[in-house]
């Protein structure tokens, strides 16, 4: 078993508050002139005070596929037998304030936020003595802090503007700006940096590397003048807004950041797209931050992202929880000489005692394969069983490179973004880089697909979208071509009419529904989908945060 670098999550209930468990006072002095009262005399107890922050988090790995990648074009959810449940729900574009998904993640996130706020107050006053030093104390806040910044950067994207809840006293409601919530980010964020180590062998740990990776990733999404309410009031129908003219300071920064990381020589490329993941890959030269995971029942919750993407080994015929949208996708990666076609769409899977899954028609359809546990003989080839002790990766050197180009794209620096990107190709491509994968120049359209073909299925997708401002036109556009989008696939009796030669061995039902569900993509999309609703609380009341988002 893996070392669990947490503490217990039973302390998430001693030391997280409430939701809202903060106020606005937004003084940085966490005594807040007040004589010390912190309880912490340990470095144990102050420990266990910034690891609490960690415990929401877990429990949010696989929470995130089932909204930015099932509210797009690429993916549908099957994760009930009734569609009305939460996860279609997303599927179809028809996410409310009562679906469990946004439910989860805001809250989650704040209740992160809230164990961070009191870790930074109390062990921020604790007296220093020769069980919790003077290095304990600003190691362990920079933690908090850092998780704080990064809760609040996810909030930022999912929600839009969000309240800020920067001490344990507050009950802040109102919502601030973008602006205000993104400075609160880079604050928190850079206020962590010094007394963090550069790096740690242990991805889940804050460093600086880790750091400077998310404020580039900040400054490239601030720099693109991330869309506010009033946009969002004014979508007419389906057109996408217009991308505005971006802030190329920021995205300066967002280069700078990233050089940062790159120039700091601790991560790479690994030479095989496929070590990336997997139990036995955890901490490889390319992670640079990841969600700890030991399983269900050890920690908060096991990273369900491998059971939701690759749903009942062995029960092809069973509907995945969460899958590909249509057979077309894998055609996404154009080239047969691309190795991340073969590791992120997977159509057959051989077990290690002999039986086989088709994923694809007339069976099932094309499953994600960056999850699947394989045995190391194969490329085809997986192991029985489905882990969810798998660290959850939230970012990873590849993407570094691709913030870098994407910033210096948009600056107008097209020759020095081609340079980037096919830094990246060229290991996708190996020893076919040459003739085929290297680019010889570099529009905004293979910008948009070199992201897509490098983190398919990790989480990416919506936000991509959301930050080009090109959500609306890809779901319009994408979805009506797909095969199982056509008329015969209407029904159960269509297809068999449709097809009567292997009527008998088709999974009509399933394509049936799936039919179902890419119809209601299209039918149901709408431009408040640039944002998710401020949902309820967990017990499913209102939790008072004023204005809803636009739409619902």
């Amino acid at each position: 078993m893996k070392k669990n670098v947490f503490f217990p999550t039973v302390l998430l209930a001693l030391f997280s508050t409430a939701l809202f468990s903060c106020s606005d006072d937004s003084n940085d002095d966490p005594s807040n002139g007040e004589e010390n009262t912190s309880s912490v005399k340990t470095r144990a107890e102050a420990e266990a005070l910034a690891n609490a922050v960690y415990g929401p988090l877990q429990t949010l790995s696989s929470s995130y596929t089932f909204l930015v990648e099932s509210a797009t074009e690429t993916t549908i959810s099957f994760e009930e037998v009734d569609d009305s449940k939460d996860g279609p729900q997303v599927s179809v574009f028809e996410t409310t304030p009562s679906n469990w998904y946004p439910i989860k993640v805001f809250n989650r996130l704040y209740k992160s936020i809230g164990a961070a706020n009191l870790a930074i107050e109390e062990i921020g006053t604790a007296t220093s003595n020769s069980n919790l030093t003077d290095a304990d104390k600003a190691l362990l806040v920079a933690r908090a802090k850092f998780v704080r910044g990064y809760s609040y950067f996810q909030l930022v994207q999912l929600f839009g503007e969000v309240p800020l809840v920067l001490t344990s006293k507050s009950t802040e409601r109102t919502r601030a700006s973008i602006d205000v919530v993104y400075d609160q980010v880079v604050n928190d964020l850079t206020e962590a940096l010094p007394n963090l180590p550069a790096f740690d062998s242990n991805k889940s740990n804050p460093t600086q590397n880790a750091v400077n990776t998310i404020l580039a990733k900040v400054y490239l999404t601030w720099g693109q003048k991330p869309i506010t309410s009033a946009e969002i009031s004014a979508i007419a129908g389906t057109t996408d807004p217009t991308k505005p003219a971006p802030d190329t300071e920021k995205l300066q920064k967002a280069v700078d950041y990233a050089n940062k990381v790159i120039n700091s020589g601790k991560y790479q490329l690994l030479d095989s797209y496929n070590s990336i993941w997997g139990v036995a890959n955890e901490n490889n030269a390319e992670v640079i931050f990841s969600i700890h995971h030991d399983g269900d029942g050890i920690d908060a919750q096991g990273n369900h992202q491998t059971h939701c993407g690759f749903t009942w080994p062995k029960s092809a015929r069973t509907d995945p929880h969460i899958s590909y949208a249509d057979i077309t996708l894998e055609n996404r990666i154009p080239s047969e000489y691309d190795t991340r076609k073969q590791f992120s769409y997977a159509t057959r899977v051989e077990y290690t005692d002999g039986v086989v899954d088709t994923l694809t028609w007339p069976v099932s359809i094309v499953r994600p394969g960056k999850w699947i546990h394989r045995t190391t003989d194969g490329t085809y080839k997986a192991l029985d069983a489905q882990p969810n002790s798998i660290d959850h990766i939230d970012f990873r050197y590849a993407e570094v490179l691709l913030i870098k180009a994407e910033a210096l794209f948009f600056s107008n620096k097209a020759s020095e973004a081609l340079t980037v990107v096919n830094e990246v190709r060229k290991r996708a491509f190996g020893g076919h880089y040459e003739h085929g994968g290297k680019l010889s120049t570099l529009t905004k359209e293979d910008l948009y697909n070199e992201w897509d073909y490098e983190f398919a299925f990790e989480q990416k997708h919506w936000l991509n979208l959301v930050r080009w401002r090109t959500l609306l036109t890809q779901v319009k556009t994408t979805v009506p071509n797909y095969e199982y989008y056509k008329p015969e696939y209407k029904s159960a009796a269509t297809i068999k009419a449709a097809f009567p030669e292997i009527a008998n061995k088709i999974n009509a039902a399933f394509y049936a529904r799936v039919h179902t569900h890419l119809h209601a993509k299209v039918d149901n999309l709408n431009g408040k989908f640039y944002r998710f609703p401020i949902p309820l609380s967990e017990d499913y009341t209102n939790l008072g945060i004023t204005p809803q988002n636009p739409g619902y």
